[in-house]
């Protein structure tokens, strides 16, 4: 995909809503800064290698309101964005940290798509794996194979219950599940806690008030949506999800995909852009 050279406020929204639920990265650069200059190949070929992400070009000095908008005051800055809505930026022209961060959101774009829900995305390229945990995982089937779309599953081991712990790399507000299981094995009353000093035990997850309790049927074991009660879960920084049961009372319990739908806090929406000064055809 070649790179949009943006022209101007108008042009850049019509973009980024012709990009759609894509991965959108926008470089934003200036012709005097050399820095700018030595990566501006580099950001061509990765347009090429990431083709079903979207590529912005923005010359700060022809846009200035937008950069201001954005608190662009160095170059190169990268700015990604996801359903229109930022996710994450760097400064700096580091080839090495640019795709890194590519790769990180363009995965998660090509495993998932789309929500479903406007203005949300899934929320796996915000979580830390290396610090997510399930108690009472099968060695054979851990936790991590429910995290992407294959064939393989996360099933329990000693019995049907599960704790499964999500950490996040920053605050995120979380809308919905998306779960994919076996009728007969798949889970069915959930206890939802966030913000846990630590990762609760099976006795203190029994015991202890959720921040919500669900009763799942064999039909929401789809990958359809799951609602949760949204104002229960605006700044989420870990995330627990006790398995009591499954819906057979089948000896372990198996989770083919779980993903979980939300944004994240620190985001700007194209909404929220304001003129920061003067006219627009004013100088600055």
């Amino acid at each position: 995909m070649s790179i949009i050279v943006i022209t101007g406020e108008s042009h850049f929204h019509t973009e980024m809503n012709n990009a759609g639920s894509k991965l959108v990265v926008v470089d934003f650069t200036a012709s005097w800064c050399g820095p700018c200059q030595r990566i501006a190949p580099i950001f061509e070929q990765l347009s090429r290698k990431y083709p079903n992400a979207a590529f912005f070009k923005v010359d700060v000095d022809q846009n200035q309101e937008l950069a201001a908008a954005q608190g662009v005051s160095a170059m190169p800055t990268f700015i990604f964005f996801k359903n229109k809505t930022k996710i994450d930026r760097i400064q700096g022209a580091d080839p090495n940290t640019l795709e890194s961060k590519i790769k990180q959101y363009y995965g998660a774009v090509e495993e998932v798509g789309d929500t479903g829900v406007p203005g949300l995305m899934d929320l796996s390229s915000f979580i830390m794996k290396n610090q997510c945990e399930a108690l009472n995982e099968s060695d054979q089937h851990p936790f991590t194979n429910c995290l992407n779309a294959s064939e393989s599953y996360l099933e329990s081991d000693a019995d049907e219950q599960l704790i499964i712990s999500f950490a996040f790399n920053q605050a995120v507000k979380i809308h919905s599940l998306k779960i994919k299981a076996p009728k007969d094995k798949g889970p069915k009353t959930l206890k939802l806690f966030i913000n846990q000093p630590k990762t609760l035990d099976f006795d203190s997850a029994t015991s202890n008030q959720s921040v919500q309790k669900i009763e799942l049927t064999e039909k929401d074991l789809d990958g359809s949506l799951i609602n949760l009660r949204y104002v229960k879960f605006q700044n989420v920084q870990n995330f627990q999800i006790f398995v009591v049961d499954n819906q057979t009372e089948a000896e372990t319990t198996v989770l083919t995909q779980l993903s979980l739908v939300g944004s994240p806090i620190q985001t700007t929406k194209m909404s929220e852009f304001k003129r920061v000064a003067g006219d627009k055809n004013e100088s600055h």
